[in-house]
């Protein structure tokens, strides 16, 4: 029997598998969606491939062989995210229940374990199939080895033959090598030669063969720039090839002998599968019972009628509804169709028959029928715009989702099916497509999966419920998130005015700004360039102006902002630099882009709030963001001028917590000084100067509250000695001492911080005063950096969360209050501690009593919260 020899690069298809597909995680709060990426692929191979030696290796740690000669060797690469490193452990274990071996070799990557097998099975004339997602392994191709390359995710394969690599990349296995040398590796931090990109590098090697003989013909090479770069980077090539050649005689300690397939024990995988939560899986290697695999769908075969007409017999006063948009942005996208199901009947109402409807919007808008939703605020958004105010809803799964599994980025119904065990809804993007390729198929095939997804919902609603209630969370949600919801919606569906003149005058501005900047750059620089240019920035402030090199790219110099930055004081250029990069990107991003997003009926900006997606609690908003427009430079600040009320006589009026997370954290650590300091309304930084630095009042200097204000913000966070050292300049020592002294003065918000860290070690989680969840499955780690990590999110997550939520239930005490008074002002935006409102000038009084006694008195903490107002005719005169 011919021999399979099967070889995978188990880190490269890890990360893959982490970043094509959304987080999940199964009901112990362990992440798999990396896991099951790979398990996906590994089947799949093992059907197909059918190997007789298999074997998986990894790399041992971040230091190997490779250093010696080149110490960044992969310095640039970022840091592996905690809910991946918490997967390789659960992998590895999924391994030994497929009897797979696995290896690794303390100082090799696993790139040079798969070489030496393949070597040896190459020897032996086995059949050889590497399987990775990194080109590198090119190299190893032979007409006895094939490598399989993953690309978009871990499904699309491409294999690459000895044939296949001269048709495609145009050179051979063996010039692969040479072609790292010349091009380098941006990925692992090979340097290569600067200005040699793929093209480049295979043009030299077809006509020189390898890296020896292009320098051997050096003097033929045309292009002086070219040359130059190669002559000058010899060394930089040759130190490249050795760092790009897989060591394919590594001491490892296995042969190919050793790693024998036999195949799996169902029942062993089956155990892990169901551990794991991959029921989809375990349905594949078992072939379970119609029984069993019902338990596991919503419903195999679904049943369902598209109404030609909405009856008011159609509804029960207890049904799940979708309201089905496709794409992101809600406020650009139609409705195509309704899925309601209720314990009786499965209906698709095409939109339409419904919008025509006087018997579903008589349902839609009575308080009487409760109605389970997806999505309030998309639905509460959806259905204004078409004249009906939803009223009844009861239950909304994605702000459930939220809560239960705040960490999740993916809360969808098919997703949230899955997680819960269903596994027969579609993700939207296998019904619609993608991007460019997205389409809305026949109303046959878009009425089943909207009834499914419908299904789905009132299937769940209950044990999600039930989840809630378990973790004390059913009053976050009933009081707090969805009724807030519905209010986001308001806001969002009547959305805030802009002042379309103002925004291209400020247009104008910066355009003459910037071409002043840049002349007085050009003037500096002796020369004229693209700014926007690094490839031409780079030669004029190192080569010309001589400037110090911070850092060098694989293309030439890093003009990057920190690099700059570090060059403020060397050349007078550099500010000028600085300043033309913030107000070009104030152009670009703010002036342009917020004209591209005023609608041209209304003149308005509809943004959208994610009420699901911080962990902390906060609300952020997208299309546009206008929770990011940078308020520290001027230019920035005035772009408020251009956000006006709707109406004429009317005010912008903003009001917002003065310090509410400080005041947080004096309530939850219950420290006497700090309580006494807000009770006594002390200004808290001058305070805490005066703590810290044992002064009186009158001794405070500027420079003392300054970093006693840095301290204090620092602590919310849970900052490190080593973050305060730069945040002030100082040495870690010192920060260290300052952090020292400050628990010294408040020894109650010490007591907090270890309690607090305590109880997330004990718990798993920590919650907000409203019993917000965060959970931190790293805070037992023994990797001190995602210990650290864990420990500073368990101190500042309370404190934040806390904040976040009672800002959210004074935006609900002001909304019914403004209503109970019968005025017409209403909220528009929430920007991180500020609410903006627009009301008539005649309820200015009003609102100068109701805003700040709504906002101050919504929680009843043991220091008073306090909000600061202002008003005028546009938002930056409110600020």
């Amino acid at each position: 029997m011919s021999k399979k020899l099967v070889l995978i690069d188990g880190n490269s298809i890890i990360y893959r598998a982490f970043f094509a597909l959304p987080l999940l995680n199964n009901d112990k709060g362990v992440y798999t969606n990396a896991v099951y990426g790979f398990t996906t692929m590994l089947l799949r191979i093992l059907e197909e491939e059918k190997p007789t030696h298999l074997l998986v290796a990894f790399d041992a740690g971040k230091t190997t062989f490779r250093h010696a000669t080149y110490k960044a060797y992969k310095g640039g690469r970022q840091k592996t995210p905690p809910e991946l490193s918490e997967q390789f452990p659960v992998l590895k274990e999924l391994l030994d229940a497929f009897d797979i071996k696995h290896y690794q070799l303390d100082q090799y990557e696993a790139d040079d374990i798969i070489g030496t097998l393949s070597r040896q099975g190459n020897n032996e004339a086995w059949e050889v199939t590497v399987i990775s997602g990194d080109k590198d392994l090119l190299q190893l191709v032979s007409n006895h080895v094939s490598v399989h390359v993953t690309k978009k995710g871990i499904s699309d394969i491409e294999k690459y033959t000895p044939e296949y690599m001269v048709e495609k990349m145009e050179i051979t296995p063996e010039q692969i090598i040479d072609l790292k040398a010349l091009m380098g590796d941006s990925s692992d931090n090979i340097p290569g030669v600067p200005g040699v990109g793929q093209k480049t590098a295979t043009k030299l090697l077809k006509q020189y063969t390898t890296l020896d003989g292009v320098y051997e013909h050096i003097d033929e090479v045309s292009g002086k720039k070219l040359k130059e770069n190669l002559t000058n980077h010899k060394a930089d090539a040759f130190m490249s090839k050795e760092l790009a050649t897989i060591d394919r005689d590594s001491p490892i300690e296995i042969s190919v002998d050793d790693i024998a397939y036999e195949g799996y024990q169902q029942t062993k995988v089956s155990t892990v599968f169901k551990d794991l939560g991959f029921l989809s899986l375990l349905k594949r290697i078992t072939g379970e019972s119609e029984e069993e695999a019902q338990e596991s769908t919503i419903m195999k075969e679904i049943s369902f009628v598209v109404a030609e007409e909405v009856k008011t017999d159609m509804f029960t006063g207890d049904e799940s509804l979708v309201v089905e948009m496709v794409g992101e942005n809600y406020h650009q996208s139609d409705i195509e169709g309704f899925g309601i199901v209720n314990k009786e009947k499965a209906y698709f109402i095409p939109t339409v028959t419904a919008l025509q409807s006087d018997a579903f919007k008589e349902w839609a808008e009575d308080p009487a029928k409760t109605k389970s939703v997806f999505d309030a605020k998309k639905t509460m958004v959806a259905l204004l715009r078409n004249g009906i105010h939803i009223q009844g809803i009861s239950f909304d799964m994605l702000l459930t989702s939220y809560l239960l599994n705040p960490a999740e980025n993916s809360h969808d119904i098919p997703a949230i099916s899955s997680r819960m065990g269903k596994n027969d809804v579609l993700f939207d993007e296998e019904v619609y497509g993608k991007g460019a390729k997205q389409k809305i198929p026949e109303q046959e095939k878009v009425a089943e999966h909207v009834v499914r997804k419908t299904a789905a919902l009132f299937a769940l609603k209950d044990e999600m419920s039930e989840q809630l209630r378990a973790n004390e969370q059913y009053e976050l949600l009933k009081e707090l998130e969805m009724p807030l919801a519905l209010i986001l919606g308001e806001m969002e569906h009547l959305g805030v005015q802009v002042d379309i003149s103002k925004l291209e005058e400020m247009g104008a501005d910066l355009k003459e700004r910037l071409n002043t900047l840049e002349k007085e750059v050009h003037e500096l620089a002796g020369e004229s360039f693209n700014l926007n240019s690094p490839k031409q920035l780079g030669p004029i402030l190192f080569d010309k102006l001589k400037l110090p090199v911070i850092k060098k790219t694989k293309t030439g110099y890093s003009t990057a902002a920190d690099v700059l930055e570090q060059l403020q004081n060397e050349h007078e250029i550099i500010p000028k630099l600085l300043m033309y990069r913030q107000l070009g990107k104030l152009q670009s991003t703010y002036i342009e882009g917020l004209l591209k997003v005023v609608k041209k009926d209304t003149m308005k900006i509809h943004t959208r709030f994610n009420q699901a997606l911080t962990q902390t609690g906060r609300l952020s908003s997208i299309d546009p963001n206008l929770q990011n427009i940078p308020i520290r430079l001027e230019e920035g600040r005035k772009i408020r001028q251009a956000f006006v009320p709707a109406k004429k006589d009317w005010i912008m009026f903003a009001a917002d917590y003065s310090q509410i997370e400080l005041r947080v954290l004096a309530h939850i650590a219950n420290d006497e000084k700090l309580v006494a300091a807000f009770q006594n309304d002390l200004d808290i930084h001058t305070q805490t100067a005066m703590d810290v630095f044992h002064v009186e009042k009158d001794e405070v200097t500027s420079n003392m509250r300054r970093q006693a204000k840095a301290v204090n913000f620092g602590i919310v966070y849970g900052i490190s000695d080593y973050g305060l050292s730069q945040n002030l300049g100082i040495t870690r020592k010192a920060a260290k001492n300052f952090i020292e002294r400050y628990f010294d003065s408040y020894p109650g918000v010490r007591l907090y911080m270890d309690e607090i860290v305590q109880e997330a070690k004990h718990k798993g989680y920590v919650t907000t005063l409203m019993n917000r969840r965060r959970y931190l499955p790293e805070i037992n780690s023994r990797n001190f950096n995602l210990r650290s990590f864990a420990e500073r999110t368990a101190m500042n997550t309370p404190i934040q969360g806390s904040a976040a939520d009672i800002i959210k239930k004074a935006m609900i005490d002001l909304h019914w209050k403004l209503k109970d008074e019968k005025l017409e002002s209403r909220m528009l935006l929430q920007v991180h501690d500020e609410l903006i409102l627009e009301a008539p000038k005649e309820e200015l009084d009003k609102l100068k009593e109701i805003v700040p006694e709504m906002m101050e008195k919504t929680v009843n903490l043991n220091v008073p919260l306090k909000v600061d107002y202002e008003y005028g005719n546009s938002w930056f005169d409110a600020k």
